[in-house]
């Protein structure tokens, strides 16, 4: 028994020494799809869809297969980024959300979005017009709701506005999570909650099904200029990959039929090329406020 058993394991050793190892698919492929994750900040379903068309447009012009999905919330994007291997290789963050991953170094800027000609936006602060709320102060013991708490113009610096009003946010504001800045809008809009912040003007995307929203939700403040959102890559891309779809991207948004796709999915005029400095002037906001990253992530 003993011959037997040294026969069989002699047997086995060549076969395991001349064994292949798994090699994973090229990134970009059908078997390795690359992974953009957007974020809620509006209706899903079109996201995705505008999404989906930019994704098969740039398929079109660099050969490169990417798969579109959206998130539920802005952490699962940052999870996916920072996952080993990682679940996303591209995503399409807000500024607050950007600089979390790059602080991890999880996400690397590469283009910034322009919106009626400007690569920055402004959050609002919302109430119901028969709430009574007229001013910043007067939100104290309201209910409030924002976006995601990593929403940089529907939550973080809306916050820092209302602490800087004498707000406490944790113990005055009675805080619902709506699930993206429609949602906020629409629970404003019905009375669901007293008061949200959303960027400016979400009220405009309801307005077909609700002519007096900009009636009955009306703007008690507007924040400080914030970053536009983008698109950024995990830093393992390749860098071939990386520059092939940042100009194909550019291209595309060139283009009617490439402009009408990416306003779609989320309301971008243009693109541009920014490095992650562009968004140097938002940290600094945050460390003259006192607050840091890990404060606003409860680390």
């Amino acid at each position: 028994m003993k011959k037997i058993l040294i026969v069989i394991v002699a047997l086995l050793i060549p076969v395991a020494a001349f064994a292949t190892p798994q090699v994973e698919a090229e990134l970009g492929t059908d078997a390795n799809p690359i992974i953009w994750s957007f974020v809620p900040s509006g209706d899903t379903t079109e996201i995705v869809a505008g999404g989906e068309e930019v994704a098969d447009m740039i398929y079109d012009l660099t050969g490169l297969v990417i798969e579109v999905n959206v998130a539920t919330e802005y952490a699962g994007v940052i999870e996916a980024l920072s996952s080993d291997p990682p679940a996303a290789h591209m995503a399409s963050l807000a500024t607050f959300a950007y600089v979390l991953a790059a602080d991890r170094g999880a996400a690397e800027a590469a283009l910034v979005s322009v919106r009626y000609g400007s690569a920055t936006y402004n959050g609002q602060l919302i109430v119901g017009a028969d709430t009574g709320i007229n001013t910043v102060e007067d939100l104290a013991g309201r209910s409030f709701a924002r976006p995601d708490p990593l929403s940089t113009s529907g939550w973080v610096i809306p916050m820092l506005t209302m602490r800087a009003a004498g707000i406490d946010t944790e113990k005055d504001l009675e805080v619902v999570d709506a699930g993206g800045h429609t949602a906020v809008v629409s629970a404003v809009y019905n009375g669901d909650v007293d008061a949200g912040a959303t960027y400016v003007d979400a009220r405009g995307n309801i307005e077909s099904d609700h002519p007096d929203v900009m009636d009955r939700v009306k703007v008690i403040a507007v924040t400080a200029d914030i970053p536009n959102d983008g698109v950024q890559f995990q830093p393992s891309v390749p860098l071939e990959i990386k520059n092939a779809i940042v100009n194909a991207l550019l291209e595309i948004v060139a283009t009617e039929e490439g402009a009408e796709a990416i306003g779609r999915a989320y309301q971008w005029n243009e693109l541009v090329k920014r490095t992650d400095s562009f968004y140097d002037p938002f940290r600094q906001v945050l460390q003259a406020s006192g607050v840091s990253v890990s404060d606003l992530m409860g680390d």
